[in-house]
């Protein structure tokens, strides 16, 4: 009798252990960040419906003695480069231009992922009508923006709704981006204004990927030449020796530099946060796409100086790491969301992913908040809030953006594939 009563008391010490070893995981912000989700892009595709039309932003305007603080700048000194936004359009959606703007794919995109993400197949069939809208795109050679527009839209059709019309218009706007590599410079030019001869700008990283793909799609190994060797010339030139990047870089014909700048950060020498994000983004892609181990390496080095220079508790960054720090100083969600996302695909590569992973689902937390994620039916219908385009040209300052919401999805999508969970474990 004693022997079965230590069994027994055993066997409940040790189901009592079990038990409190392992706590369930509340997952309460993640389900509200999707519910968000999920509600804003419905309210949005019903009000926008038959409009033609592809939400960016929300119209903002600003004040010239606040520019002038955060850009340490007497207003004459970038006066001109300022959008001045008619006093009736604050507050408002801000559409896209046209099919041809470089954040028309970043809508449809979140469409795909939202249905990713809730298998409600209402977000599909909408997915699709606005990823047909940019068809023409397809044709289109006058920007390098192409993989934003196209691989997001597109690029995500083809994984979850594949058809026989997806690769050739993909392959063919890969053709056109390749179209605008000089060799002789090893980069893909960037813009085609302003005043620099050959522009290249940090953005251009996230492109590649539509390279990559069409190299895999054609077995032809030009996309990925060409996407490796943009990589490799950007690595050499656009970084300072923290691992900070230049927003823009602009070459001689010869392939020489002919000046390095920050064009949408607070000056030439600081570190424009989303730049940071599409660096660390863009050489994480690199190494999944080639196993180059110089690329893994120097993606966890900008991860580092993320770490480090992220000064904010809820390391939703500065619009610029540079920036001044007061309660003035506007953040830049997208460039978190970019983070997040780019840190969770990086902690499966790393041998440190830990604490990526860490420093990502802090992000994803953060942004799931109250602070950072709009409520049903406001904020124009964007998911998240705080974000900054351009400040320096006075452009989308505190406010949402497309490809915030595009990247917090797709950030979503990661942590719970590495988590193992869906939707419905979710409720």
């Amino acid at each position: 009798m004693k022997k079965n009563l230590i069994l027994c008391a055993s066997l409940a010490l040790l189901t009592f252990a079990a038990c409190k070893q392992t706590p369930k995981e509340d997952y309460g912000w993640l389900k509200k960040g999707i519910d968000a989700a999920s509600y804003q892009m419905k309210f949005t595709t019903e009000e926008i419906a038959d409009s033609g039309k592809l939400p960016r932003s929300i119209w903002t305007g600003y004040d010239m003695d606040f520019l002038c603080r955060q850009l340490d700048k007497d207003p004459a000194m970038f006066k001109d480069s300022l959008r001045i936004i008619p006093t009736q359009k604050i507050g408002q959606r801000r559409f896209c231009s046209s099919i041809h703007d470089w954040t028309s794919g970043f809508f449809p995109g979140s469409l795909w992922y939202t249905y990713e993400l809730t298998g409600d197949s209402y977000y599909k069939d909408q997915a699709i009508k606005y990823t047909n809208m940019l068809n023409p795109v397809k044709n289109y050679k006058g920007t390098h923006d192409l993989g934003f527009m196209m691989y997001c839209s597109y690029g995500n059709a083809e994984r979850l709704a594949p058809n026989d019309t997806v690769p050739p218009a993909l392959i063919q706007t890969a053709d056109n981006l390749i179209g605008r590599f000089n060799p002789t410079i090893g980069c893909i030019r960037s813009w085609d204004f302003g005043t620099w001869n050959f522009p290249v700008i940090i953005d251009n990283m996230m492109n590649l990927d539509l390279l990559f793909y069409a190299s895999r799609q054609t077995g032809d190994p030009k996309y990925k030449n060409i996407a490796i060797t943009h990589a490799n010339t950007t690595l050499k030139n656009h970084f300072r020796p923290d691992a900070s990047s230049y927003h823009l870089v602009s070459y001689n014909n010869d392939g020489t530099v002919e000046r390095k700048q920050t064009h949408q950060g607070k000056n030439d020498d600081s570190s424009w946060a989303r730049g940071q994000a599409w660096a660390i983004y863009g050489y994480t892609s690199c190494y999944r796409e080639t196993k180059d181990t110089t690329y893994l390496n120097f993606a966890e080095r900008v991860a580092d100086l993320i770490m480090t220079r992220v000064k904010t508790d809820d390391l939703i960054p500065l619009w610029d790491y540079d920036a001044p720090d007061s309660p003035e100083t506007p953040r830049d969600a997208s460039a978190a969301a970019i983070v997040a996302s780019a840190m969770l695909e990086m902690s499966t590569m790393a041998a440190d992913g830990q604490k990526y992973f860490d420093y990502a689902e802090k992000i994803l937390k953060s942004l799931s908040s109250d602070t950072y994620l709009a409520k049903d039916g406001e904020n124009q219908g964007f998911i998240l809030m705080h974000s900054t385009g351009s400040l320096p040209n006075g452009s989308e300052i505190d406010t949402p953006l497309n490809y915030a919401d595009y990247y917090y999805l797709e950030a979503l999508k990661r942590y719970m594939d590495l988590k193992g969970i869906s939707y419905k474990d979710l409720k």
